[in-house]
């Protein structure tokens, strides 16, 4: 008897004949239904809106609350009441917009130098063997050496003054930008390449159709360590023979032992930080609302 044979023996005269004493009741048994299974959510949920608040406001209150019940010391860290106040003081002196304005206006001369540095260093890197051979070894060590390290040296070229700050900020920034765009590009999908070979694109074509959008995750991604790198680089810079910024104003501080006045400028350079890269990251869910990832 073959498979094809056994549905014509699996009839109700085939049973009872092939088993004439079997027990009928069997038969009679009603079905048991199928138990509903509920899909288990792996994802991580629906996401909450200005989310990336939430931890700041934890810190905030744990700050607030060890200030309140006398667990950390004024003399160690001021509590937030006098941060404010502080903060409205430099406010209506006008230090504070002024310093602010200074700063920003450094790091972004460093983002509007270095972003396209990195970008463009980056495509050469990623669109030719010799570009990768002459260009991704320097930038991998300049990664290695701590940008401290390299301010003696800056301070020797370009000296102490604007140019040099907005120096060290454009390489610090050029760094992640060069490192996540020349991944993302070396990421695509050589099927693309095929397609654009096939079609005969020409070399602007394909950079624009084909390179660029590939790339574009991955230099988002870079731009979110740039904005965030270029606060950090600013604060170096800034503590060095500065006459305006913010981290001229915390130095200033320092001379005169003013805690409140430092713990100041640490929140604006937090607050700008996470605000720049909470707007990198709204551009980066708009530029790349097609795909479809976990935290879609």
């Amino acid at each position: 008897m073959t498979l094809l044979d056994s549905p014509r023996d699996s009839g109700p005269d085939a049973g009872s004949a092939a088993e004439p004493g079997g027990d009928s009741r069997r038969d009679e048994r009603p079905a048991t239904p199928a138990r509903s299974r509920t899909r288990r959510r792996l994802r991580p949920g629906r996401r909450i809106r200005f989310g990336f608040l939430l931890g700041p406001f934890l810190l905030l209150a744990l700050w607030t609350a060890a200030s309140a019940t006398g667990w950390l010391d004024p003399r160690f860290l001021s509590p937030p009441w006098d941060v404010i106040g502080t903060a409205a003081e430099l406010t209506g002196t006008g230090r504070l917009q002024d310093n602010l304005l200074a700063s920003v206006g450094r790091v972004a001369l460093g983002l509007a130098i270095g972003v396209p540095l990195g970008l463009v260093l980056a495509l050469v890197s990623g669109l030719s063997r010799w570009g990768e051979a002459v260009i991704d070894g320097p930038v991998q060590i300049k990664r290695a050496i701590p940008s401290l390290a390299l301010m003696p040296l800056l301070i020797l070229w370009l000296g102490i003054g604007e140019g040099m700050k907005i120096t060290v900020i454009a390489v610090g920034v050029l760094v992640p930008i060069y490192i996540h765009t020349h991944n993302g590009l070396r990421g695509i999908d050589s099927r693309y390449v095929e397609l654009a070979e096939t079609v005969d694109l020409g070399r602007g074509a394909f950079i624009g159709k084909v390179v660029l959008p590939g790339a574009l995750p991955g230099f988002l991604l870079g731009l979110r360590f740039a904005v965030t790198t270029a606060w950090l680089f600013l604060v170096v810079a800034e503590l060095i023979n500065s006459t305006s910024g913010i981290g001229y104003m915390m130095d200033l501080a320092r001379t005169y032992g003013q805690t409140d006045v430092i713990l100041v400028g640490l929140v604006l350079y937090g607050l700008l930080g996470l605000f720049s890269d909470a707007a990198v990251r709204i551009v980066e869910r708009r530029a790349l609302s097609w795909r479809r990832t976990l935290a879609s």
